[in-house]
């Protein structure tokens, strides 16, 4: 049921992205899988017209990709190298094949509102959509100054941590030490090698 809900969704974005037509066309018979950790595996599959998502661990892909379900998310931000520099996701196989099912997801994303109005109507969903996003802005907010103020007490009041402006100070201070050594350096090179009067 879960396979068919993803496949339903993704299919009905498909009319509305002439790229993601194209790109669908493109990558007819080609899989990749998504294995999210922990839970299942998903193999997605480009039938030329429209999108197949099946559950079978058996089944072959070209590309497989996997992560745990909130970093296999995270690759739809504007910054999935991050994700994937960090060692949260990994991708097996052809990366580029990979890259295009990525893209091809991207314009297929459903608007979750608009998923939601159909099964509970527009007003509960417009209702709960303002609510998630104010949900997701304060949890956004309070993470960034419980950060911010675990490291002003670690800083400050603790002296465990340096601050940023030491920090930045200590760094520059380090640069300009570094240059003075190496124009020392280059000075007694160039003294050594003029010839002795």
């Amino acid at each position: 049921m879960l396979t068919s809900t993803i496949e339903n969704v993704l299919n009905r974005g498909l009319p509305r992205s002439p790229r993601a037509r194209e790109l669908c066309k493109e990558l007819e018979g080609r899989r990749v899988a998504v294995e999210v950790n922990g839970f299942t595996r998903f193999v997605v599959e480009s039938a030329g017209q429209s999108i197949k998502v099946v559950r079978d661990r058996s089944l072959a892909a070209e590309a497989q990709i996997a992560g745990g379900p909130l970093s296999l998310l995270s690759l739809a931000s504007d910054s999935p190298e991050a994700v994937l520099q960090r060692g949260d996701v990994t991708i097996r196989g052809d990366a580029d094949l990979a890259q295009k099912f990525r893209e091809l997801a991207l314009l297929l994303r459903p608007d979750l509102e608009d998923e939601l109005s159909k099964v509970i109507g527009d007003l509960p969903a417009h209702q709960l959509g303002r609510f998630a996003r104010a949900a997701f802005e304060w949890t956004r907010n309070a993470t960034s100054t419980t950060v911010r103020n675990a490291a002003e007490y670690f800083a400050h009041e603790r002296g465990d941590l340096v601050s940023r402006a030491e920090g930045d100070q200590l760094l520059k201070g380090i640069d300009t030490l570094r240059e003075n050594v190496d124009r020392l350096e280059a000075r007694i090179e160039l003294v050594t090698r003029k010839p002795a009067r």
